[in-house]
């Protein structure tokens, strides 16, 4: 075999493995490094041994995978304020006709996922989104596909013990409740804020300490509202603030620029017809793979 043939295979599959680093990892810049590491160690394989292309390099891109997250377990230790996964820009329609791919990207089930083991994300994400085997899964992770069984039991009740049901997006309502939000919150209009907001609706910014941000989360519909508001008034009256609209995650989200400099993206998660959180990213260091974007999928 040919050094095309590993490029061939893996670049035809590369959007796959994207999106299964990324849910485990929560982050597109170390998705990109765990796929290069990845490659580099496929292109040594003697592709006449390999049976299944796709579960091979799921395997593969899996093992790379748990060893960043474990790795970085250690450096959360000392982050500054809340940790969010990396906001990954979408094209409109990547995950919107797939219910479980929209679900398992959000930026609401990621943050579940957080609060999971490096093996129970793992197990989660490969079998209840892509929908691998148990023996395939223990190959991945390295555990006895008995364990996988139980581990993916655990996480799964995890899962649903900290995450309400995911239904079908109303596409038309969730433009429309923010189109109303945008609006009242540039106008100044409180009420019309308020009347869009969940009760005990919760803003959440990740900075790292390397920009100016909450260090926690902010709780409650006047609180978040008033915040609202001084943040659209900056937008309005600093030269060179833009703001934009783009599909994050499958929910709309305000991307800031200050001239050139992307200075955060703010995702919206709606529910009904209210606002129910708000994540913001403002750390540097996670907007560097927001470049534009990504292809995900779970085929």
């Amino acid at each position: 075999m040919t050094e095309s043939e590993h490029a061939e295979r893996f670049t035809h599959l590369r959007p796959l493995l994207f999106t299964i680093v990324y849910e485990i990892l929560g982050s597109a810049t170390e998705s990109d490094d765990v796929l290069q590491d990845s490659y580099l160690r496929w292109a040594q394989v003697e592709l006449s041994t390999v049976r299944d292309t796709k579960s091979y390099l799921a395997q593969l891109v899996t093992r790379e995978a748990l060893n960043a997250l474990r790795a970085r377990a250690r450096r959360r230790e000392d982050y500054v304020g809340p940790w969010l996964p990396e906001p990954l820009l979408l094209d409109e329609a990547d995950a919107s006709a797939d219910v479980v791919l929209a679900e398992s990207v959000s930026m609401a089930m990621l943050v579940v996922l957080e609060t999971l083991t490096p093996d129970e994300r793992a197990v989660f994400v490969l079998r209840e989104v892509f929908g691998f085997d148990y023996d395939e899964i223990a190959g991945a992770v390295g555990r006895p596909a008995a364990t996988v069984r139980q581990l993916a039991h655990r996480a799964r009740e995890h899962v649903q013990a900290r995450r309400r049901r995911f239904g079908p997006v109303d596409a038309d309502r969730v433009s429309d409740v923010t189109e109303r939000f945008l609006a009242a919150a540039d106008t100044g209009d409180m009420a019309g804020l308020m009347a869009l907001l969940a009760p005990d609706v919760v803003w959440t910014t990740d900075s790292g300490g390397k920009a100016t941000a909450a260090r926690r989360p902010i709780t409650g519909a006047d609180r978040v509202a008033r915040v609202l508001l001084r943040f659209f008034e900056f937008g309005r009256t600093v030269p060179g603030v833009r703001f934009e609209l783009a599909n994050c995650n499958n929910s709309p989200a305000i991307v800031i620029h200050r001239d050139d400099v992307l200075e955060g993206v703010f995702l919206l998660e709606i529910a009904g017809d209210r606002v129910t959180n708000l994540y913001g990213m403002r750390n540097p260091d996670k907007l560097a793979g927001f470049t534009g974007p990504r292809p995900i999928t779970r085929q």
